[in-house]
C-alpha cells in the first residue's frame, strides 16, 4: 500500500468538552473534579464498531442508532476506544471505595513524598446519617439536630487534634511516611484517573445508584452528568436508558409476572412459594432479599405485589 492510499486523520474534538478542560467541579466542603484530558467521542465508538465490515460497505444504521444496539446488546469493546483523564480530591474513606474499581490507570498524591493535605471533610450538624436496619452497609435518614451539634463539635475537635499531632511529630524531624499513620480517613488526597469509556460506565452505573454511599455518588453524578453526558451524549442516553434506568429482570421476576399474566394474584402466590420466595403458607414472614428485590421492581412497572 501507498501512502496516498491512507486518508489524514485530525484529532477528535468535542467542543462542549473543551470548553471546561481543567475547570473543577466542588464537590462535599472541599473536593473536586475536574477533566485534564480526553480521546475519542460518540464518532469513536461508531467508527470502531463498523472497522469490521470493511472499506465500500454501505452504514445500515445511523451513529445514534448503532450507539444504542451497542449498549443494548452489551457489545463493550467499541466503547473501550474512547477515554478520559480526570483529576480528583476525595475524601480518604470515599477514595477507598473508588480505587476498588480496578480498571483505571492511577497516580495518587503521595503522604511519604509530600506533606499530607490539610484539609478534611467536616459534617453539618444536619448531615449525620443514621445506620440503616434493613442494609447492614447503608444508612437511611438522619439524626436528630442536638446530637448533629455534639457530633459535629467533636468531629472539629478531633481533627485539629490530629492535625496537630500530625504537624508535630513533622516538627520534630519524623519521617512523612510514619507521621501521617494517624491521620483521619476525612483527609482529603488527590489523584489523576484515566480511564476507558466502558470501564467508566460501569463505574458509574454502580457508584450512582440509590444504594451506592452518598459521598461517592456524588462524585459519580458530577463526573457523569457534567462531563459525560456532555462528552459523548449520544453513549450517555443509551447508557441512561438501558442502564440507570432499565430493569433487569431474574428467570424467577418473568416467571412470577407471567403467572400473574396468566392466573392473576393467586397463580403469582403459588409461583412463588413454589420458588420459594415466599414460604409453605404463603406468607412473606420468611425473609428473601430476592423477594424484597422483585417487590421494588413490580412496584416500578406499577403492579400491585401479588401477595
Amino acid at each position: 500500500m501507498q501512502q496516498s492510499d491512507f486518508e489524514s486523520i485530525s484529532r477528535v474534538s468535542v467542543p462542549e468538552l473543551d470548553s471546561i478542560l481543567g475547570k473543577p467541579f466542588p464537590i462535599l466542603d472541599d473536593g473536586f473534579v475536574r477533566l485534564v484530558d480526553y480521546m475519542g467521542s460518540d464518532e469513536s465508538i461508531v467508527q470502531a464498531a463498523r472497522v469490521s465490515y470493511g472499506k465500500g460497505t454501505k452504514k445500515v444504521n445511523e451513529d445514534r442508532g448503532l450507539i444504542r444496539y451497542l449498549m443494548r446488546h452489551r457489545h463493550s469493546t467499541p466503547f473501550e476506544m474512547c477515554e478520559l483523564k480526570l483529576h480528583v480530591r476525595v475524601p480518604m474513606d470515599t477514595w477507598r471505595q473508588w480505587i476498588r474499581h480496578r480498571m483505571a490507570n492511577v497516580n495518587e498524591y503521595s503522604t511519604r513524598y509530600s506533606v499530607a493535605i490539610d484539609s478534611a471533610q467536616t459534617t453539618l450538624p444536619g448531615e449525620w446519617r443514621v445506620q440503616s436496619v434493613g442494609n447492614k452497609q447503608g444508612s437511611d435518614g438522619y439524626l436528630e439536630s442536638s446530637k448533629g451539634d455534639h457530633l459535629t463539635k467533636r468531629e472539629t475537635e478531633f481533627q485539629k487534634f490530629a492535625t496537630d499531632i500530625y504537624n508535630e511529630r513533622l516538627e520534630m524531624g519524623v519521617a512523612r511516611e510514619q507521621a501521617r499513620k494517624d491521620l483521619p480517613l476525612a483527609t482529603y488526597t488527590e489523584a489523576y484517573w484515566k480511564i476507558d469509556l466502558h470501564n467508566l460506565l460501569h463505574f458509574l452505573a454502580l457508584r450512582m445508584d440509590d444504594h451506592a454511599q452518598l459521598e461517592i455518588r456524588l462524585f459519580a453524578k458530577t463526573i457523569g452528568e457534567q462531563i459525560v453526558q456532555k462528552w459523548v451524549p449520544n453513549a450517555w442516553e443509551a447508557f441512561v436508558d438501558y442502564r440507570l434506568s432499565a430493569l433487569n429482570l431474574t428467570k424467577y421476576d418473568t416467571q412470577i409476572i407471567q403467572a400473574l399474566n396468566t392466573s392473576g394474584k393467586e397463580g403469582a402466590k403459588k409461583k412463588a412459594i413454589e420458588l420459594g420466595l415466599l414460604d409453605e403458607q404463603g406468607s412473606t414472614a420468611k425473609k428473601s432479599r430476592e423477594r424484597e428485590e422483585l417487590e421494588y421492581k413490580l412496584k416500578d412497572m406499577g403492579f400491585t405485589i401479588p401477595w
